[in-house]
């Protein structure tokens, strides 16, 4: 039954909700202005919030990709009907915010630094579970409509200095691990897939699907709920606590007792949740501008023959690409704290590097701008974990603003682990440890704005 409560008891969105500060996510917040909420059309129909105690044999907290996925394999795979909590619209958070750049990655380090880290076996290792995890990825889009762009990734190399590091990674990646990497000049990079103005070359990857994320959502939240599970917004979690052996999650709307909590909060996980995720992720800030669409001879002069995932090998890297409707989507990092969040500045960076990059588009409409925060782990690579084993409780968290493709499987495998399943990949370093903590968080934005200012002066001039 759809007891959707969409329009009713709105509030307005909080432009300026902190992680690090804020008590909590709001309740029944609208979502932030986005392209994807603009253009994904009505929500599905959802089980309204939760009006009155119950009991359940799982909660998942958090409605995003990690959260609705969870709630599908465990219904499909496992016959486990999880009841999904979230404190405010479905997908509010970071998968109505986010690129829509589908990759075979997670986290944030390259293969060579897996090599460096963990040595070449674990590295394969791990490389043939992310593989798998864009397969899980790939298999759900092609069973939703969610404007899927095909082609790979192009890593485009931002000065000249950084095509060593691409030619060296992409070596790696074909030797040690079988993909078939190719290395493009400038000119082929003009000729082939787009006029951007500042790229020295490129590393083609052969794997990546862009898609409408919110449309991609939108279809795990029908497929979910198709297999038993029910889906709760304006139900964030205000309080837990556990009692013989039952784990008590307050909602504004009564407590739900659960054997067993799986959290996929992302960087809208409230400091006090619980203590086993107290200071496991850190919260950083990134912005994303969309343009009007593109005219026939804005897109001849910039030559856009390409709708693949592209970003920069800045450190605060540019991501960008061409969407189906033709209009440019470009996002970066840029505010420290939610409070200085809406500083035109953030977006002027934006709109700068869009110049820099194409500037035939100098002056082009802009359409959408907005901002959303990201899981960042201590170690740059996500946990999908059971932290304490006298515990029922999970997590999957610390995609460092690589999550779009892998979250589908870090809900896979926390299906599993919530099941009570086992597999070997468990043995890998993202399953077999907590995140490891930031410690003084909240003082790490001094740290961070000064790292931001290294960044500039290292990816711009030195």
């Amino acid at each position: 039954m759809d007891t959707s409560v969409r329009g009713a008891g709105l509030q307005s969105y909080d432009p300026t909700y902190d992680p690090l500060v804020s008590p909590g996510p709001g309740r029944n917040q609208e979502y932030a202005p986005t392209y994807w909420v603009g253009t994904a059309g009505p929500p599905p129909g959802d089980d309204g919030p939760i009006d009155g105690d119950r009991d359940v044999d799982v909660a998942i907290i958090g409605s995003g990709f990690t959260g609705l996925a969870t709630a599908l394999f465990l219904a499909r795979e496992h016959g486990i009907k999880a009841a999904v909590l979230e404190a405010n619209r479905v997908a509010w958070g970071c998968t109505s915010r986010n690129g829509g750049q589908g990759q075979n990655a997670s986290g944030r380090l390259y293969r060579s630094q897996w090599i460096e880290r963990w040595g070449k076996d674990v590295a394969r290792r791990l490389d043939a579970e992310i593989r798998g995890g864009f397969n899980t990825f790939s298999e759900l889009v092609a069973q939703i409509d969610c404007d899927a762009q095909p082609g790979g990734h192009l890593y485009i190399a931002h000065r000249d200095k950084k095509m060593a590091f691409l030619r060296s990674e992409g070596k790696l990646m074909r030797e040690q691990f079988g993909y078939d990497t190719r290395i493009l000049s400038r000119e082929e990079v003009h000729r082939d897939y787009v006029r951007d103005e500042e790229a020295s070359g490129a590393l083609h990857e052969p794997d990546g699907i862009s898609v409408h994320p919110l449309k991609l959502a939108y279809g795990y939240i029908r497929m979910a709920r198709q297999h038993g599970a029910t889906l709760h917004p304006a139900s964030g979690v205000t309080g837990w606590r556990t009692e013989g052996g039952r784990h008590l999650l307050q909602t504004p709307g009564g407590v739900v007792r659960a054997r067993t909590v799986a959290v996929a909060t992302g960087a809208y996980t409230a400091a006090s949740l619980h203590p086993s995720l107290a200071g496991r992720c850190y919260p950083v800030l990134s912005n994303s501008i969309v343009t009007r669409p593109l005219t026939d001879d804005e897109l001849a002069r910039t030559n856009f023959l390409t709708h693949e995932a592209i970003t920069d090998t800045r450190t605060l890297r540019f991501y960008y690409r061409l969407l189906p409707d033709r209009r440019v989507q470009i996002g970066s990092r840029s505010a420290v704290t939610g409070a200085d969040a809406r500083h035109p500045r953030h977006e002027k960076l934006l709109i700068d590097g869009l110049y820099r990059k194409f500037p035939p588009l100098r002056g082009i409409g802009i359409d959408y701008s907005w901002w959303g925060w990201v899981d960042v782990s201590h170690d740059m690579m996500p946990r999908i974990v059971q932290p304490d084993p006298a515990q029922s409780v999970f997590y999957a968290l610390g995609y460092g603003g690589n999550g779009v493709s892998f979250s589908a499987h870090a809900g896979r495998r926390m299906a599993e682990r919530v099941a009570g399943r086992t597999d070997p990949a468990f043995t890998l370093p993202i399953y077999d440890s907590p995140l490891p903590l930031h410690a003084l968080a909240p003082f790490r934005r001094l740290g961070q704005a000064l790292l931001y200012r290294w960044y500039y002066l290292k990816d711009e001039v030195l």
